[in-house]
């Protein structure tokens, strides 16, 4: 009886992190770029139940089967498809049509340098036109060189392979990269970037770069309101099963115990 208890809680405990997940995708639904995440759930290991010192089979061990202790948080995961295009018109917002991220050099407070990815293209130019990001980051050219564009060109074009042209004239080209297996990237917490981990593959990419437009978060917010209702709706039925079991627990104690 207690172990309904703990089965319940445990169930309780895997809501909880559905909702803290979906919370975090609604937030993030009108950010550029985002991918939502979605949270997972396996069962606890059977383990094999034996009844001890059973006075019906003369005091033996008895084995009487497998039983579960309830749920336990798997892992989350990161759904990468494609986002809808927002058109903006803007000289320096580019959005990728499938695969691949922007490669970005991204300077920590301790002055130190890595390459982050990001979807989001929402970039500007500074005063001595280097390309960055919002965040004062350097967008990356496929060499990894931080890319500059002249304070003086007219008109910027941007094509489909990521070549960036002013005024006609070859710049640059957007180092854009993709990888064989997206499990070996992460979310950079707090940035809209992602990071590598052991084992991260490189690979060509083909896709292609949409001028003036944005890739809006892939988030579907009745999708996810509904799954929120699903989630407190799974929540109150473990916390039911808490209290019932509790009622149980005061009836044998405080009642049957007496007699």
């Amino acid at each position: 009886m207690v172990r309904g208890l703990y089965t319940a809680y445990t169930g309780m405990l895997n809501q909880q992190n559905r909702l803290d997940t979906i919370t975090n995708n609604l937030a993030n639904a009108s950010t550029v770029g985002y991918k939502r995440e979605g949270a997972t759930a396996k069962s606890f290991d059977d383990v094999l139940a034996v009844k001890v010192k059973d006075s019906s089979v003369g005091y033996l061990n008895q084995v009487i089967g497998d039983m579960t202790l309830g749920v336990k948080i798997g892992e989350n995961y990161i759904d990468y498809s494609q986002g809808g295009f927002k058109e903006t018109e803007n000289t320096y917002d580019l959005a990728i049509a499938g695969k691949g991220f922007f490669a970005i050099s991204f300077t920590n407070k301790n002055g130190e340098t890595t390459t982050k990815y990001t979807r989001d293209g929402s970039f500007i130019t500074d005063a001595e036109g280097a390309l960055r990001t919002k965040d004062g980051d350097y967008v990356l050219g496929e060499g990894g060189s931080e890319i500059y564009i002249p304070t003086d060109a007219s008109k910027v074009l941007v094509d489909e392979l990521g070549n960036i042209y002013a005024d006609e004239e070859y710049i640059d080209t957007l180092g854009i990269i993709d990888f064989e297996d997206y499990n070996y990237l992460k979310k950079d917490t707090g940035e809209n970037y992602y990071v590598t981990v052991d084992g991260a593959v490189e690979t060509e990419w083909s896709g292609k770069v949409n001028q003036g437009y944005l890739e809006m978060s892939n988030i579907n917010v009745v999708t996810e309101m509904v799954e929120m209702i699903e989630i407190q709706r799974t929540y109150e039925a473990n916390q039911k099963m808490v209290q019932t079991v509790d009622s149980m627990l005061d009836k044998s104690v405080n009642r049957i115990g007496k007699v």
